[in-house]
This record gives C-alpha cells, sequence and structure tokens, in this order.
C-alpha cells in the first residue's frame, strides 16, 4: 500500500480509503443491500490487513449501524492511532426539527451521537455530507471550528456541493480565523468529469485533498453495460447519475482490462489514482476481491495511448450527486 499526505495537511492516508456504506444493518435505512454485522468484520479486517488506514462512514449509512459495525470492528483488527478515521453529518437523522442539516445544535449533537456509536473520543475527519442553504455558512464554520478546538474532531471536510459553495466555506473560515476544509469528497469517475471544470482546479489551487465517492460508478465500470445487481435494481439515487452515451467508456474499460488480463475495476480505479488531484478514491467492498482490485490498481500504471483511450468518449453531462 502507498501512503501520501491529506492535501497540504501532515496526515498520512492510505491511497484508497474504504467506503463503509456497504455496512450496515440491511433493515435500517434505505440500503436493502448493506452488510450486516457478521458479512461486514472479515472485510474490514481485511483492509487492515491490506495496509488501507483510512475508513470513511456517516450517520445516516443503515440509521447509524455503519459507525457501530465499523467502530467495533477497527477497535478489534487495528490500532486506533494508527488509523483515519472518517465519518460525515448533514443527512437527515429523526424527523422533525433539527433532525438533520447544518446548525451549531445539529453538528454538535450529531457528532457526539457518531462518537458514542464509533466507540471512539475523536474523528480524525469530520465532513459535511452536503451543503445546508438553510443556515447561515458563518454558523456552520463557527460550529465546525469549535469542535476541533474542543479535540473531538482532528481534521475537516466537505462533500459535493458547487465550487462557488465550497470557496465562500473556505473564505468565511480563513476571514474569520476558524479552521478550513482540507478534503473534498466529490462525485468522480471516468463516466462523470464534471469536477473538472471547476472543482477540482479549485482545490489543487487551495491545497484541498480528493476523496472521490463512487469511483466504479455504482459498478457499471466493472461489468457489461446494461447488467443489473441487487444493489442497482433498488439504487433510485445512482440510476440518476449517468446516461446512455456512457456505455462507450465502459466498452474502452472493458478492451483495455481484456488486453491487461486484469478485472475492470483494476483499470478504472488506476484512472482515478493517475490524476493528480486525487488523494483516495472511497471504495466499497462487499466481496474479498473488491479489495484485492482496489489495493492491486494503486501499483497499476496506464500507458498515455491508454489513458487517452478512457478519456476521448466523454461528453458533458448534467450536474449530478449534489
Amino acid at each position: 500500500m502507498q501512503y501520501v499526505k491529506l492535501g497540504s495537511t501532515g496526515l498520512d492516508v492510505s491511497r484508497i480509503c474504504l467506503g463503509c456504506m456497504t455496512y450496515g444493518l440491511p433493515d435500517r435505512g434505505r440500503h436493502e443491500w448493506t452488510l450486516d454485522e457478521e458479512a461486514s468484520r472479515p472485510l474490514i479486517r481485511q483492509a487492515v490487513e491490506a495496509g488501507i488506514n483510512f475508513f470513511d462512514t456517516a450517520n445516516v449509512y443503515s440509521d447509524g449501524t455503519s459507525e457501530e459495525i465499523v467502530g467495533r470492528a477497527l477497535r478489534d483488527f487495528a490500532r486506533r492511532d494508527e488509523i483515519v478515521l472518517a465519518t460525515k453529518v448533514h443527512g437527515r437523522m429523526r424527523p422533525g426539527p433539527n433532525g438533520g442539516g447544518l446548525s451549531r445544535k445539529a453538528i454538535l449533537s450529531e457528532l457526539d451521537q457518531s462518537l458514542t456509536r464509533l466507540g471512539t473520543d475523536y474523528v480524525d475527519l469530520y465532513q459535511i455530507h452536503r451543503f445546508d442553504p438553510h443556515t447561515p455558512v458563518e454558523e456552520t464554520m463557527e460550529a465546525l471550528h469549535d469542535v476541533v478546538k474542543a479535540g473531538k474532531v482532528r481534521y475537516i471536510g466537505a462533500s459535493s456541493m458547487y465550487a462557488w459553495q465550497f470557496s465562500k466555506a473556505q473564505y468565511t473560515a480563513r476571514l474569520n480565523g476558524w479552521t478550513r476544509f482540507v478534503s473534498m469528497q466529490n462525485h468522480y469517475n471516468l463516466l462523470y468529469r464534471e469536477e473538472e471544470r471547476e472543482m477540482l482546479p479549485l482545490c489543487a489551487d487551495q491545497g484541498v485533498g480528493v476523496l472521490p465517492w463512487s469511483p466504479l460508478a455504482r459498478g457499471r465500470l466493472t461489468r457489461d453495460w446494461g447488467t443489473t445487481t441487487e444493489r442497482s435494481a433498488t439504487d433510485t439515487f445512482g440510476g440518476n447519475l449517468y446516461q446512455e452515451g456512457d456505455r462507450t467508456i465502459v466498452e474502452a474499460v472493458t478492451r483495455i482490462a481484456e488486453a491487461r488480463g486484469v478485472p475492470r475495476a483494476r483499470i478504472a480505479l488506476a484512472w482515478l489514482l493517475h490524476q493528480d488531484t486525487v488523494t483516495a478514491p472511497i471504495v466499497g467492498a462487499s466481496k474479498p476481491g473488491h479489495l484485492e482490485d482496489a489495493v492491486a490498481a494503486v501499483e497499476l500504471q496506464l500507458s498515455d495511448k491508454e489513458l487517452d483511450e478512457l478519456e476521448r468518449p466523454y461528453t458533458p453531462h448534467p450536474i449530478a450527486g449534489h
């Protein structure tokens, strides 16, 4: 495993981040395809043994049970000081007023509940899951600064939003002497490259680490076009992210993978790892082979010709994933 600094910080993270939305009780939340604790633990252990030190979850994943499963597994399989544990806040956790969002009340309350579920007294990276247009950005950034100064959070990060929103938050923090975001977890893969227009140049300029979610485009880059899975059959959110014209990119991945004699996932992840702005793709794993492919992709070098073949078919997409 290779390790790099997260953005302009001194924090070392593995080049693969294990995305933990896959782990959680299937009857809690909207994801019927998640793995329960018994099925999740061997995969988390495999990740640790492969050298992955970066784990990403969220309070909303399977109604908090993802945090519980991940927290218990990491306590058993890893040393706390050697891992980088990330979670998120924003999504609705309960009905009624103040059940979600990025108000000061929500952030302080949800962080404490996440810490309890994770079984730790701090998280390394606390991320806002989306932008909250209903809360003043000053309120959000000051609250995040306060939890850093309280020792409950080491670094803060953000997730999918417009570049102007991210810039506004960073400027607000800088203007007031508050903690700034060190990472951006955004929607970026071979089928969706709109982030290259504004967000990625902004992150490069400001020294912000980039952690792409859905690096395999909900698995579309790993299988024949039109093939359905248990997850894709119920993934209403993911069903709106891509378009029919993306088929040609999937076919390019297939050609290169067959020529190389490797699984398609390795080619798609290797392309992301070749992008200068990318720190670590967030990879979900429901089978041991998924982790094996992710780790192998770190060492896979693509030629300029292969990169061009993968990139050339891309056409502009509507903004998706915010």
